[in-house]
């Protein structure tokens, strides 16, 4: 076996161990008590856990059996999760990017305003349908009875 199949092997046994946890952390997640919030990750968490264990699953064994259909399986299937993460991550990353936050004058806190986040947040949260499960999340977290009190510092409502 050459060096580039043990240097792939033992690279997709290291991501074949590193996917356990992503599954235990989708199963931990789907023990938790019904919740909104849990509900719209936990199956994409064990979904991914799933998809990295059978791909470095085949990249391994393509990599020490030398089979040549199964590294080029496994080639195809990490180039389109590794894609797929990425076009993720720069999609969380736009949408959040803008925080709706202003400078209050006179004051040492930001204000904020949903005009200023991004147009497909804005058009997410104020559907009604969505707007129902994030009032679900909010109130599960108990943060809104918080809000309610009268803070007379910032440290105060930032403690609360």
């Amino acid at each position: 076996m050459g060096v580039s199949n043990n240097i792939t092997a033992v690279l997709n046994i290291v991501a074949l161990l590193c996917s356990i946890p992503i599954i235990a952390a989708g199963i931990w997640l789907d023990q938790k008590p019904e919740n909104a919030c849990v509900h719209l990750i936990r199956w994409p968490v064990i979904l991914l856990g799933f998809l990295i264990l059978l791909v470095s699953l085949a990249g391994f064994v393509g990599a020490y059996r030398y089979k040549e259909t199964l590294l080029a399986f496994y080639l195809c299937c990490m180039a389109i999760l590794i894609a797929l993460l990425l076009i993720l991550l720069v999609f969380a990353f736009v949408v959040t990017r803008p925080d709706g936050s202003y400078d209050v004058p006179g004051k040492g806190y930001k204000e904020y305003r949903l005009d200023g986040y991004s147009a497909w947040l804005r058009d997410h949260v104020v559907d009604n349908k969505s707007w129902r499960k994030i009032r679900a999340c909010l109130a599960d977290t108990g943060v809104c009875p918080k809000l309610t009190q009268k803070f007379i510092t910032a440290d105060q409502f930032f403690a609360a």
